[in-house]
């Protein structure tokens, strides 16, 4: 950072997949991280390996998916510098069924984690960033969000809509105050997350789940996404420099799928 010391960065979802990508690149370029989740020995294994490069992290304990979580987080944060920079990487891609087969619970937890959770955290970090006057709040989304309606996913791609309606209203709310707000998709990445659809979409019929499979073997075959790519795409959101996009749907350089269009970048009031 050019006009401020190094930010202190909370990353959700942190104890494995694409958060756990994200905290520990954060880490190494020498960012102060708070790793959040609900598992704590995740949590904790991801602290050790960042502390034995050198790099400094401090770990919480929480379900941001409720308000008795956030909560915690922000009490739990006491003590700390204000974080400046708030990645919601938490998430889950829940039921992979037909609406009428689906688990009602598993169904709205997907919508809690994905959708509440992000809003929780934004609703409880914002202010300070604003006060700070500098901040940065990325969303974790998906191209899901923005393919046509499709069979099984019902939960995870409404969630992910949701999200990112919720990220420009937020966008537009933070304008002019030196905070930002933006979706981002971080690729087709093999995480723990990836792993459990494939095993999900192999116990089901083929004839409806073929999109899925033939997804699943695109991924398996092209090796798919380096998680590098979304920890770049990060680091060059919060360098502070001349790129600084607002209420947009962000793409990883050189992703294995195509980018597509989302909407056209936010417009400041001030240029309206």
């Amino acid at each position: 950072m050019t006009a401020m010391r190094q930010p202190v960065a909370v990353v959700t979802g942190a104890g494995r997949g694409i958060g756990k990508s994200i905290a520990t690149g954060l880490a190494a370029s020498g960012t102060e991280v708070i790793l959040v989740s609900r598992n704590p020995q995740e949590l904790e294994n991801v602290a050790e390996e960042i502390t034995s490069h050198g790099g400094r992290a401090q770990v919480i304990a929480t379900d941001i998916s409720t308000i008795t979580g956030v909560g915690a987080l922000v009490d739990a944060l006491t003590g700390f510098p204000p974080p400046s920079v708030l990645v919601n990487a938490a998430g889950t891609f829940g039921p992979i069924h037909l609406i009428v087969d689906t688990d009602p619970e598993e169904w709205l937890r997907t919508i809690h984690t994905n959708l509440f959770g992000a809003y929780l955290t934004s609703r409880a970090l914002a202010p300070a960033m604003v006060r700070q006057g500098w901040g940065r709040i990325l969303n974790v989304s998906s191209a899901a969000s923005l393919h046509s309606p499709a069979v099984l996913n019902s939960a995870y791609a409404t969630s992910k809509v949701a999200l990112n309606q919720f990220t420009r209203n937020l966008a537009a709310e933070l304008d002019g105050t030196g905070v930002t707000a933006n979706v981002f998709h971080p690729g087709e990445v093999k995480t723990e997350m990836f792993e459990s659809i494939r095993n999900q979409i192999a116990a089901l019929e083929q004839s409806i789940a073929k999109d899925y499979l033939a997804w699943v073997e695109w991924v398996e075959r092209t090796g798919g996404d380096s998680p590098q790519k979304a920890v770049d795409l990060v680091s060059r959101v919060i360098a502070d420099g001349d790129y600084v996009p607002n209420g947009q749907f962000l793409w990883i350089d050189d992703p294995l799928q195509a980018p597509i269009p989302s909407w056209p970048p936010f417009s400041s009031e001030k240029e309206r």
